[in-house]
This record gives C-alpha cells, sequence and structure tokens, in this order.
C-alpha cells in the first residue's frame, strides 16, 4: 500500500517546489528527483528531455482539507533505434497511474470505501474525510478496479450490493479463508453465478453455506 504518513506520495521519488495553504484548500507543488526515465516499451534509460508539463492531481486530505498536487512531469526522446516510442512521458509508479486524476494512494481510500460501503454511503464517509465526490463515483471505481488473479477459493462468500438502489444490483465474491476479494458480478442472478461456478471449479459446495446466498 502507498505511503499515507507522508507530505508527498512516495517522497523518494519526488522534490516538494511549494506548498500553499488556506481555509478551504492546500495546494503542493513538486517535480520528479531522477535525472533519468526508463522507456515504458523499451526500458532503454534516457537524458533527454523533450519537454515538460503539470499534472493536477487530487491527493490525501490533510485534517479533512482537499489537498491539489502540481505535478511537473517531463517527456523524454527515446534512443534505442529499434524502439517504436520515439518520445515518452515518465512513468511514476507508486505516485500515480498513467492518465489518473488522482494518487495511488489516494486511490486505496477510493478502493477500500467503495467495496466496503458502495455509492451514496462512500461518498458521505469520503466527503467527511475531506474528499468531495458524488454517489456514483465510488460505484465508478468498483467498476472500473481491475482485480488480481486468484485461486478459486475453496470456502466462497456470495453477498448483493447495488449499482443504483432499487434498479441495478450486483455480486461480490470474497474468499473466507484468505479474506480477499474474488471478484464482482455485473447483477445478481442465480445464471451468472452459476456460469461463474462452471468457469472455476473448486468451491467446496458439499454444505449449505454464505456461497449459497445469490438469488
Amino acid at each position: 500500500m502507498p505511503e499515507a504518513r507522508t507530505v508527498l506520495p512516495a517522497p523518494k521519488l519526488l522534490n516538494l517546489i511549494s506548498a500553499r495553504a488556506d481555509a478551504n484548500a492546500i495546494t503542493l507543488a513538486a517535480r520528479t528527483s531522477s535525472r533519468v526515465a526508463p522507456c515504458p516499451v523499451c526500458a532503454k534509460q534516457s537524458l533527454r528531455v523533450h519537454s515538460r508539463y503539470t499534472r493536477t492531481l487530487a491527493d490525501l486530505p490533510w485534517q479533512g482539507i482537499p489537498v491539489t498536487l502540481h505535478l511537473h512531469v517531463r517527456r523524454f526522446f527515446c534512443d534505442e533505434v529499434n524502439c517504436h516510442r520515439a518520445i515518452f512521458a515518465e512513468r511514476l509508479s507508486g505516485v500515480v497511474r498513467h492518465y489518473a486524476r488522482r494518487t495511488e494512494r489516494l486511490d486505496c481510500w477510493f478502493t477500500h470505501v467503495s467495496f466496503a460501503l458502495g455509492g451514496v454511503a462512500g461518498s458521505r464517509l469520503l466527503k467527511d474525510l475531506g474528499v468531495v465526490v458524488c454517489g456514483e463515483t465510488p460505484l465508478n471505481h468498483i467498476r472500473s478496479t481491475q482485480l488480481q488473479d486468484h485461486e478459486t477459493p475453496r470456502v466462497l462468500s456470495v453477498d448483493d450490493f447495488t449499482f443504483r438502489s432499487g434498479t441495478r444490483y450486483g455480486t461480490v465474491l470474497v474468499d473466507l479463508e484468505r479474506r480477499e476479494l474474488v471478484d464482482v458480478l455485473p447483477d445478481r442472478s442465480a445464471d451468472t453465478f452459476a456460469c461463474w461456478l462452471s468457469e472455476h471449479p473448486g468451491v467446496d459446495d458439499s454444505e449449505p453455506g454464505p456461497w449459497r446466498r445469490v438469488r
């Protein structure tokens, strides 16, 4: 999990340029500390800077006050002759994903809150913590989450949740032995769950248990 107790995300990768605070907002400016960057295609290190631009990111709030991070990022020339990428933007693993608008550590908040509370309740908690979003944002985060591959669980917990109250529901599958999220299904029908089970043989269904809760 990304470090949540430092002023900057991944402070070993970034240098703080400035900080400005008022009653309702905190704004940080930072730039990368490394002189080189690897090409995302061929992995060759490059020193030649093509241009610079600024990414505006939401970061963890401080004492309930929203934080905006202005991150100065560089584009580099790739000098590998056989690489088809002539120019690339430096990647900042541990800080922010490519094209994302939130830092990775704030994204971790969204993951925990979204899967624990869902839409409206999740947005209320985030607002209390200093992150103002609408009720659809946690649900969109659930839909966009890329789950890691897991071994088929032996003991499976199945429960439903609402994408949109009263109109659309989904199903969450949890490995009770490992206490890990396994998958999220687009609805709560028995047919969808049966299809998932047929694709993931190995769940112990010898006795009635929490896996039988889908209807």
